[in-house]
C-alpha cells in the first residue's frame, strides 16, 4: 500500500534541521525502498521549509508510522505533528520501483 506521510515542523526548531541536515538525507537514502519520494513543504519557493512530504510504501498504516520513528529530524524535536493518509495512484505505472 501507499501512504502519503506530511509533517509539520515546530517553526522555532529551525536550527535542528540545519543541524541534523546532512544526517536526515543520509537516513533517507538507506529507506530508498520504502520512502519513494520525500521533499520539504515552504509557503513560498525561496521560504523557511513548514514541514515535509513523503509518499511511503508499506504494508499498513501501523508500519508507515513506525518508518520514520528514528528519522534525525522526528528524533531531535523537528516535527511538531505528523499525519498519515492512505493513498492511490490514479495510474498504476505513476511511481516505479
Amino acid at each position: 500500500m501507499l501512504f502519503a506521510i506530511r509533517f509539520t515542523d515546530h517553526q522555532s526548531e529551525y536550527n535542528v534541521r540545519k543541524h541534523y541536515l546532512n544526517y536526515h538525507l543520509d537516513w533517507l537514502k538507506q529507506k530508498r525502498g520504502v520512502v519513494l519520494a520525500a521533499g520539504s513543504l515552504r509557503e513560498k519557493h525561496n521560504d523557511q521549509p513548514v514541514g515535509a512530504l513523503w509518499v511511503v510504501k508499506a504494508e499498513h498504516e501501523e508500519e508507515a508510522l513506525s518508518i520514520f520513528s528514528d528519522d534525525p529530524f522526528w528524533v531531535h524535536g523537528l516535527r511538531a505533528s505528523v499525519e498519515v493518509l492512505s493513498w492511490s495512484l490514479a495510474f498504476e505505472d505513476m511511481l516505479k520501483d
